[in-house]
């Protein structure tokens, strides 16, 4: 709609800076090796949802992430090894899936005020990962599989926050629009809250 600013969201989990440079290490001799045209892209992150939304719902969407995070625990992310998608995407896989998904199932609760319309819902990554390189052609997925299935990785990351990132629609880079720390406080949703 005409007036209406509209931006792109991710909200993720960014690993240390130590584990994020050996991360991007990876993807540059991967983008080298299987000659894969244009810059090595974000900085790595393991992603929990990406949404669009119109700029003028970022404060209620804010206050309801930092609601979800203000009542969650930090926790461990344990990385080890590759995986795929077939066809097109390599991947480093989350092998401490569970605490990650219980947080995406929590951040489920707040799919209504993430949903832009039918056509633009929130999409949850139900499998968490990290990527390496994704839209591969077949020859560069075939011949990068062959490899890094058999390939080595370990890492882990104490997540002890969540970040929201967003830009414009159609622009780059995403910039950091919020941290959410993760605080185990007890926190009790108000009825109010059901209908945002």
């Amino acid at each position: 709609m005409p007036g209406y600013r509209m931006n792109e969201y991710q909200l993720i989990l960014s690993p240390h800076e130590e584990l994020r440079h050996k991360i991007s290490s990876v993807k540059k001799e991967f983008y080298e090796k299987f000659k894969i045209d244009g810059h090595v892209g974000s900085r790595p992150h393991l992603g929990l949802v990406s949404f669009t939304q119109f700029e003028m719902n970022e404060d209620r969407i804010i206050n309801r992430l930092r609601t979800i995070a203000m009542g969650y625990n930090p926790f461990k992310v344990e990385l080890k090894n590759f995986g795929s998608y077939p066809s097109h995407t390599i991947f480093i896989n989350v092998e401490s899936k569970l605490q990650v998904q219980n947080l995406i199932k929590e951040l489920k609760t707040a799919q209504q005020i993430l949903t832009l319309n039918k056509d633009n819902k929130a999409h949850f990554f139900d499998n968490p990962h990290i990527m390496i390189a994704g839209k591969l052609l077949p020859w560069q997925y075939e011949q990068a599989w062959l490899e890094y299935n058999h390939m080595h990785f370990a890492g882990r990351f104490i997540a002890s926050e969540m970040l929201l990132l967003k830009r414009r629609q159609g622009d780059k880079p995403y910039l950091i629009a919020e941290r959410f720390d993760f605080m185990n406080l007890p926190v009790s949703i108000k009825q109010g809250d059901l209908f945002i």
